[in-house]
């Protein structure tokens, strides 16, 4: 029993710090699946909360994981560790049963879970992390108090200045379908020998009082027009496929309201875009620095994206920064933009490299040297 609970404790504890450190790779990206579960359930206010509520989790899991390995104060970490997994199985089930969450982000965006497989994945571990949480009081710390505060205190520091470090300067392993040197025109696309949902059209019908549900090959026996009233019909997923391109919704329109996506992902002339969600005038750095490049380069090629374009028009106005302000795609941008703003620089719809908000200067270094 001793060699089980030890290899039990190694698995667990490898997985939640593997787990961990995939998310703290991107906080956002949890931030955003938070969201998406609490506009499920109405739970609206806390939506402002999400991103404090990710970097807490992430080092969580990996201090716990870290924990678990060592042995240090195993009975708080067993149950605190077991009451995550219960919450997580809950997600994960929660997603699988009702549906309406595709993926559930246990991994990130770098290794990509069904809901089905995250659900199975954490019931596994719900047995495991019970069988060390009744064998709680067996387990002792292989380190010493003062050496296991350090490691432990070591790494609740660094779970959090990566995640830091990445929400200014884009995730260290980028695994979006935005990253650099992929094509945002074939991203769109749906790739080829992709397999397209398979669906039955179901019929609701109105027979004595009640509705019945059938589909085209199941007609009731007794199925005539006076006696059944037609009330609706509509697809039901059967079974579920993968024709789904890896960029959706992703579209730029014109101040005047014309949609000029194709248009600039077609010119074979360099573009620089700025991707913004909404913002406030607290971001003196990065606007000083699209003011030297807009001196350098000018505003031909060079424009915002943005799903508050009125207030970074006004913004814009403020620092005497004349660039057109295009609409896009909240969702999109969330996904193309993990720092607030992100400088994409494309030709063709090829993403040539992309900076985030402290690292826009980098760009601005680069042309300075071109022009020299």
């Amino acid at each position: 029993m001793k060699v089980l609970i030890v290899i039990l404790r190694w698995f667990v504890g490898i997985l939640f710090i593997f787990s961990g450190l995939i998310k703290a790779n991107d906080p956002m990206g949890l931030s955003y699946k938070m969201q998406e579960f609490f506009e499920i359930w109405g739970w609206h206010a806390l939506n402002d909360y999400t991103l404090f509520f990710s970097i807490a989790m992430i080092a969580f899991e990996i201090i716990a994981g870290v924990a678990v390995i060592i042995g240090w104060q195993f009975r708080l970490f067993s149950i605190l560790l077991f009451l995550l997994i219960v919450f997580f199985t809950f997600l994960t089930g929660y997603a699988v049963f009702s549906g309406k969450v595709r993926e559930c982000g246990c991994f990130g965006d770098c290794i990509k879970l069904t809901s089905m497989e995250s659900f199975i994945k954490d019931i596994i571990l719900f047995v495991m992390i019970g069988i060390l949480l009744i064998k709680k009081k067996a387990v002792r710390s292989w380190l010493k108090p003062v050496k296991a505060t350090a490691l432990l205190l070591g790494t609740a520091f660094l779970s959090v200045w990566v995640q830091i470090y990445v929400l200014d300067h884009l995730p260290i392993i980028d695994c979006l379908p935005f990253k650099t040197g992929n094509n945002i025109t074939e991203g769109m696309q749906i790739p080829p020998g992709a397999l397209p949902d398979s669906t039955v059209i179901n019929f609701v019908y109105q027979h004595n009082g009640q509705e019945v549900e059938f589909d085209a090959e199941h007609f009731p026996a007794d199925f005539n027009d006076s006696a059944y009233t037609f009330l609706r019909r509509y697809d039901k997923l059967i079974r579920e496929g993968n024709a789904k391109p890896p960029i959706k919704d992703f579209v730029i329109i014109s101040p005047t309201g014309n949609d000029t996506t194709t248009a600039i992902l077609n010119d074979p002339e360099d573009q620089l875009i700025l991707f913004a969600k909404t913002l406030d005038n607290n971001q003196a750095k990065w606007i000083s620095d699209i003011i030297e490049i807009a001196k350098v380069l000018g505003t031909s090629g060079f424009f915002v994206v943005t799903s508050d374009a009125e207030n970074m028009t006004a913004i814009l106005k403020q620092n005497n920064i004349t660039l057109p302000v295009m609409k896009g795609d909240l969702v999109s941008i969330k996904t193309a933009a993990r720092t607030n703003p992100t400088l994409f620089h494309l030709r063709q719809g090829q993403i040539l490299a992309k900076y985030g908000r402290k690292d826009i200067n980098l760009f601005l270094k680069r042309i300075n040297e071109i022009e020299k």
